[in-house]
């Protein structure tokens, strides 16, 4: 009985540790919507993950979970938060001030996590400090309910004084059972589960509402939908060309030429999409010039703008991988605003910040050497969607993502690589980082069957800022033979290709490679993504029935 008894207030322990741990999550979200904090601590802890998280391993989430790894990410923190938790309310139950002790450290780390992020600010750690306060009250009131409420038989030697005396001075049925404990007996002996839970019930209740409350504050704050509603971007004053005939192939299976925004891929290190409502949106545009400027979003759309259709590629993007894409954009030239200010010959670097002090590192001459680099305002005919950086974002092509398209910019510095590396460049990966010349096989798909006879294959190959010249694909290491290329639409975009096969019963291997127009042909030496983009020939593997 008293092992049983003392396995069920352990899993009661338990219970509780997960009890207070949500209460201290819940109070602390819902601080944050109070005070104005800039983010949750759960939120603080994932990101000082994502930091701490060596290159490999964020390419295996990436390639493992795709635009799903940040899900991934959030899950794994709370299993080892419901873990710890878990721990603490068991010792609580031996040694109250053990569990106290731990409920501490877990908003310690809270607290010290929030101070350490780039945008840090002294407000930040109250969420952590009340959540804190909070998490020690539930599990101190839910550990009391589980202490011994009185007297359990317990088994002690038979003797004529031993025992209860049942009805005429006789033994009853329970002879042989003392009814006397020790105060030590009784701690780990019996507990009030009523009690404990209707407490219980009562603490979960209020971490539900705490939690529930906060998050709906914090996504009413934060939200930046209706700002966006009121936007209309003006006319550029220099629109696209005309798209030419036949650049898209129109294809089943075969990649769209421009890229749905819903459907347009988004690799980034947040947890939570950072929001800036247009109305209170501003850029500072300092270092190395000669003078600075300051410009609001309004002042930004009276600037004269281009628009453009480009491709953006993400160096995380594996050979064949979905991390490409294009869209039309329409943005304020990048470069004349550079001019204006007046860029120091020394300056080499760009560093642009987004509003939550993410940094990347551009090299200044891509942005001053006549590239259509903007910062846009509008992406395929409506205003940035909010998780592609609205209001307004960095667009640089030729040059991967993490040195060229910052989401979410507020900040612009003319500095040295020399004298500044930016989020990236501190991990290891490449200073400059123009795209490599890749294709990719969309059809027929890997392990597909195909019917014997002419088959389509068809894909895209890109090389920004160069221009696809030729593509060229064969089966099973034979003779390479080229591809019917679409019509181009200019060298900033991506552009489609399709090869009649006539295909022989068996399985075989395609595998594409791409020329760019300064007859670079795509190498076929494999790389990981690390550190300035992966390379490689495409190839895929099919049954021919």
């Amino acid at each position: 009985m008293g092992t049983t008894t003392t396995r069920g207030r352990r899993i009661a322990g338990a219970g509780a540790g997960l009890l207070a741990a949500g209460t201290a999550l819940g109070v602390a979200t819902l601080t944050t919507a109070f005070v104005g904090a800039d983010t949750s601590p759960v939120v603080a802890v994932g990101g000082a993950v994502i930091d701490a998280t060596p290159v490999w391993l964020k390419d295996f989430a990436i390639r493992t979970f795709g635009t799903h790894d940040k899900l991934a990410l959030l899950s794994g923190i709370v299993v080892l938060l419901a873990g710890f938790a878990v721990g603490v309310g068991i010792l609580a139950v031996r040694r109250l001030w053990l569990g106290i002790v731990g409920v501490v450290v877990f908003g310690l780390v809270g607290t010290l996590t929030a101070l350490s992020r780039p945008a840090a600010r002294p407000l930040d750690i109250v969420p952590s400090v009340l959540g804190t306060v909070a998490g020690v009250a539930a599990l101190v009131v839910l550990a009391r309910r589980l202490q011994g409420t009185g007297p359990a038989p317990v088994r002690a030697a038979a003797g004529p004084d031993v025992g209860p005396v049942g009805i005429g001075g006789r033994p009853d049925r329970f002879d042989g059972w003392r009814d006397r404990v020790t105060a030590g007996d009784r701690k780990g002996v019996g507990y009030d589960r009523r009690g404990f839970l209707r407490t219980g019930l009562a603490v979960a209740g209020i971490a539900a509402a705490a939690g529930t409350g906060g998050r709906r504050l914090i996504a009413a704050r934060f939200d930046a939908s209706a700002s966006r509603r009121q936007v209309a971007v003006p006319k550029p004053a220099s629109p696209a060309p005309a798209t030419p005939a036949g650049v898209d192939l129109e294809l089943p299976q075969l990649s769209r030429f421009y890229t749905r925004n819903a459907d347009f891929y988004r690799v980034d290190i947040n947890l939570l999409v950072p929001t800036i409502a247009a109305e209170k949106w501003r850029l500072r545009l300092h270092g190395m010039v000669r003078r600075e400027i300051e410009l609001d979003f309004g002042q930004l759309l009276d600037r004269p703008l281009i628009e453009r259709d480009i491709t953006l590629t993400c160096v995380s993007n594996e050979v064949g991988g979905p991390y490409v894409g294009t869209a039309r954009w329409v943005g304020a030239p990048l470069g004349d605003l550079l001019r204006e200010a007046g860029v120091d010959p020394r300056a080499d670097q760009l560093v642009s910040r987004s509003v939550d002090g993410f940094t990347v590192g551009t090299p200044t001459a891509a942005v001053l050497d006549g590239r259509d680099a903007m910062l846009a305002v509008s992406m395929n005919g409506e205003p940035l969607p909010i998780e592609h950086g609205f209001p307004v974002r960095m667009v640089v092509p030729g040059l991967y993502g993490y040195v060229s398209a910052t989401k979410w910019v507020v900040d612009l510095q003319l500095t040295t690589f020399a004298g500044h590396d930016t989020y990236w460049t501190r991990r290891g990966w490449a200073r400059t980082a123009p795209i490599k010349t890749m294709s990719r096989i969309d059809t027929p798909r890997p392990l597909a069957r195909v019917p014997a006879g002419r088959t389509a294959v068809a894909g895209v190959a890109w090389a920004q800022h160069r221009g696809i010249a030729a593509v060229e694909v064969r089966v099973d290491g034979g003779v390479w033979s080229p591809a019917r290329l679409a019509a181009e639409d200019g060298i900033d975009t991506w552009r489609q290709w399709v090869w009649a096969w006539d295909a022989t019963p068996g399985q075989h291997t395609l595998e594409v490679r791409a020329t760019d127009k300064t007859r670079q042909t795509q190498t076929d030496k494999r790389r990981p993504p690390d550190p300035d983009g992966a390379s490689g020939w495409h190839s895929v593997v099919v049954a021919v029935t």
